[in-house]
């Protein structure tokens, strides 16, 4: 396991030097630059704007420009400063990355709440109206964009209470009450659509765990239905689930990207689509090489939870 351990720890930076060349190459293919931009309204001519350019380095080889931001990550200073304001990379990360975390963290524990739960309760109870009603809803979560979900959620409270969530983010430790009417609804419209696909597969892992021949066993020997259930189907449905899990994560940090932006949640997310509108190249590459950071992560921490679920599982490789 340790070995495993090490051989995809080792794989990380190869996997963020090749996210961020992509990133960086993508980014250079679209049209306009971030001087237009510092220009703004202002009228400026052909020559000013030459002379930001070189000021700012953007006249030089992309590969250079690359370098450069390469060099400013392992000099310990990520990504250097913004283009656009000059303000330093690592206090933008340090700004935004909790508000990230926590509407992170707040969908990842209500998905576990609800997922689980419900797909034990709609494979035991197959083919009956919760089954039904279960897999309607989770139908409907993955048919539906998280944005026409927060753009419908913001209409309806509007038009029936007479509300819509604060405009102003405040942290949970500053004003714990504005914090949570502002997190509440991207955390549920995310969990929505991050628990669907959870408990599709759950509900899937324990039919098929019902037909096993273990199970037979168990209740052979007498065992309650509860600890059938619970100590043997569910965890063998465990494995398939925690790969949706590590899969799902992905698109849950681009649902983030979206519902930030909609519910003016200043994340990364947020800062990612601003910084890209902006063409700022050291922020976009300094974020998104971040979200990919974590990604992985959280990959490899789903990869150690198979052999703890799953014994016959060996990361030997």
């Amino acid at each position: 396991m340790a070995r495993y351990i090490a051989w995809r720890a080792a794989l990380v930076p190869l996997s963020l030097l090749l996210a961020s060349a992509l990133v960086f190459l993508a980014l250079m293919a679209l049209p306009g630059d971030v001087v237009h931009v510092i220009a703004g309204d202002a009228p400026a001519t052909p020559r000013i704007q030459e002379a930001l350019r070189e000021e700012l380095g953007l006249d030089r080889p992309l590969y250079e420009q690359y370098r450069r931001w390469l060099l400013s990550v392992v000099s310990g200073e990520p990504g250097g400063r913004s283009l656009e304001t000059r303000e330093p990379v690592r206090s933008i990360i340090a700004r935004q990355l909790p508000t990230t975390l926590l509407l992170a963290i707040y969908t990842v524990v209500l998905s576990m709440l609800v997922s689980f739960p419900l797909g034990v309760m709609a494979a035991v109870r197959r083919n009956r109206w919760p089954d039904y009603l279960v897999r309607l809803l989770t139908l409907a979560s993955m048919a539906m964009p998280d944005l026409l979900v927060a753009l419908f959620i913001l209409l309806g409270l509007l038009l029936v209470f007479q509300w819509s969530p604060p405009i102003i983010y405040a942290a949970p430790w500053t004003d714990p009450w504005r914090h949570a009417l502002i997190m509440v609804w991207p955390a549920v419209i995310l969990s929505w659509e991050y628990s669907a696909h959870i408990i599709r597969v759950t509900r899937a892992g324990m039919i098929s765990a019902f037909s096993q021949t273990f199970i037979t066993s168990a209740r052979a020997k007498g065992l309650t239905e509860r600890n059938v259930v619970l100590r043997h189907a569910l965890r063998n449905a465990m494995v398939p689930s925690l790969t949706v899990f590590g899969l799902q994560f992905g698109r849950l940090l681009s649902g983030a990207l979206v519902l930030e932006t909609v519910f003016g949640l200043p994340g990364i997310g947020r800062g990612l689509v601003q910084a890209g509108l902006a063409r700022d190249y050291p922020v976009v590459l300094a974020l998104a090489s971040l979200l990919v950071f974590i990604s992985l992560i959280v990959s490899l921490v789903v990869d150690v939870l198979y052999a703890y679920f799953d014994p016959r599982i060996s990361h030997t490789a």
